[in-house]
Formats: C-alpha cells, structure tokens, sequence
C-alpha cells in the first residue's frame, strides 16, 4: 500500500476542519480530493506531506515519503532551469534531469533563470521537480495553477506515466487532467462539526 490514512483530522489555526477521513492508495492509483474552497483539503495535504501534525488518526506512507508539490514552485530565482532541477535531484539523491526536461517541454528553457521564467514556466519547473525526487507517492494541491491547456495536457501525461511506473498520487484540483482511471473523494461529509456555544471543546487543539 502507497497511503493509508485512517480516521484523520486535521485542524487550521486551532479549529478542526476535517474529521474521520479513511483512505488507502496502491501502486498505480489516484485520488482526487473535491469539496467547496475553505473545506481543508490543502491542510489534509500538509498533513500527510508531514508538513503539520494531526489532530487525531493515522498516516502510512512509503518508507521514502512523499513528493509535495503545493502552491510556491520552489525556486531558486538566479539558478538556470537546469540548475534548479539538478539541486533537487541531488537533494533528493537522484541524479539526471532530461526526462523531467523533456516531459515538461523545458528543454529550449534549460539555461534560462528561474527569474526570467513567465508564471506558467515557472509552475512547469515547479512541477518537473517531482521527476526527479525518486518518490513513489505524489501529493498535489492545486498543481495546474498558471498553466495553459497545453501544458496541463503534458502535466497529465507526467501523472499517468507516474501511475502506469507503479508510482500514486493524491490530489487537489478542480481541472480535469484526463485520468479517468483516478477516484474521487468527496470531502464534504468529513467537514467537522463543531460544538454549540456552552458546549466546549476545541480549545485545547489551538495549543496542540
């Protein structure tokens, strides 16, 4: 099993947004967490990224981690394109970026900086990045923001390769990228529900 996630909650600024959220992944599978803006599926992302704790439940994840690729692309500005990913693939101990190049139409770009990159350059540098992290496991939040249809095409392609190699993903995202093999996970029935006034309860989570 790629993820397994039992019975979690995830809370922001001390107020639990989600809770009793079960889900499990194998090799070549995907998710797509759906559910109206503000429900909480960027915090249960940074949640089982390790990016903060949970309020309560379980995250199983490949012994390697996870790749996370959230909103900031995660650039150095006067690092070339080739530069950037060549220091993530050694930060990651993989080495060898054309294919990650060349599945994000970044080879013409490679000795361009990363500052002089338009926005949708940069999320596709930003994104090349999970091709050479090694990791199985893949979280997405939002990815395709700032890209052009063509280049959400080629995103898909790099999504469908991943899966079709053994690899998973777990996703927000609001644009079709054409996997119509992925699940999809309606987050509204996790919405928590919050006590009453008088009723207590959620105060010691804001110290957690």
């Amino acid at each position: 099993m790629m993820l397994e996630i039992q019975d979690l909650a995830v809370a922001r600024g001390g107020i639990r947004l989600l809770e009793g959220v079960s889900l499990a992944l194998g090799a070549g599978q995907a998710m797509v967490l759906r559910g109206p803006n503000g429900i909480g599926k960027t915090t249960l992302l940074r949640a089982v990224a390790g990016l903060q704790p949970a309020v309560a439940g379980s995250i199983t994840l490949p012994p390697e981690g996870a790749a996370y690729a959230g909103h900031a692309d995660g650039l150095k500005a006067t690092l070339t394109v080739a530069e950037n990913l060549t220091f993530w693939a050694g930060i990651y101990g993989q080495s060898g970026i054309a294919p990650a190049l060349a599945a994000m139409d970044l080879d013409a770009l490679q000795e361009r900086p990363a500052q002089n990159l338009s926005a949708g350059q940069k999320r596709r540098l930003g994104l090349a990045r999970l091709l050479v992290t090694g990791r199985r496991l893949w979280l997405l939040d939002e990815p395709t923001v700032s890209l052009d249809a063509a280049s959400v095409a080629l995103f898909g392609a790099s999504v469908r390769a991943h899966l079709a190699a053994g690899g998973a993903a777990l996703m927000a995202t609001h644009i079709d990228l054409g996997l119509d093999e992925a699940a999809i996970l309606d987050l509204t029935p996790f919405r928590a529900r919050h006590p009453e006034p008088g009723q207590g309860g959620g105060f010691d989570e804001a110290f957690a």
